[in-house]
């Protein structure tokens, strides 16, 4: 008979980062699934992204339809992406912080890391796309990413992360871009 895990809830919360440097925030969002505090059961991981996946059917049940791929972003948004990927039985791309010879090239910029260019490859006009991340504060890495993209003819139709920073406007810029955000989690940062 198989065991019967008793999966926690999902919690994130703000932690001073430690040793970083000038264009860095000085804060960071953790939560359940990073693995920084305590294991992370797989079984954790499946019900996270099933639950991220439900409540993108439920806020966006229309913008759904026909997603080509979800994109997460390095570093964080790979186990989210997975989670989600998994759930709803969607391919994923990872947008990572390396620059290579690949097609289909987008670059975009997190302004607020060490190392802001992020590259997406296999980018082509047309693709219907649910971008991914674990946390969003201001957006601005988002909203870039959308901006790119559709600049690459591509679709963004919405923006999944677990954790949500309410107070520093991520949601109002994503919304005057037409790009709808859906947030496992929310949380009011230091502003």
């Amino acid at each position: 008979m198989p065991e019967t895990i008793a999966v926690p809830p999902f919690t994130a919360q703000i932690v001073e980062r430690l040793s970083v440097g000038a264009t860095s925030r000085r804060e960071r969002v953790i939560h359940s699934l990073d693995g920084l505090e305590n294991p992370v059961h797989p079984e954790t991981l499946a019900h996270t992204g099933a639950g991220l996946w439900r409540l993108l059917q439920e806020q966006v049940p229309d913008g759904l339809g026909s997603v080509d791929f979800l994109l997460g972003l390095d570093a964080g948004g790979i186990l989210p992406t997975v989670a989600l990927a998994s759930a709803a039985q969607l391919p994923y791309k990872i947008a990572w912080k390396l620059h290579l010879p690949l097609d289909g090239a987008v670059r975009f910029s997190e302004p607020h890391a060490m190392r802001t260019d992020v590259f997406a490859y296999g980018i082509t006009p047309g693709q219907r796309i649910v971008v991914v991340d674990d946390e969003i504060t201001t957006g601005r890495t988002l909203a870039d990413l959308t901006r790119r993209l559709r600049e690459a003819g591509a679709a963004p139709l919405v923006a999944a992360c677990l954790v949500e920073d309410t107070t520093r406007g991520a949601r109002d810029l994503l919304t005057d871009l037409g790009l709808p955000l859906v947030s496992l989690t929310t949380i009011e940062g230091a502003e």
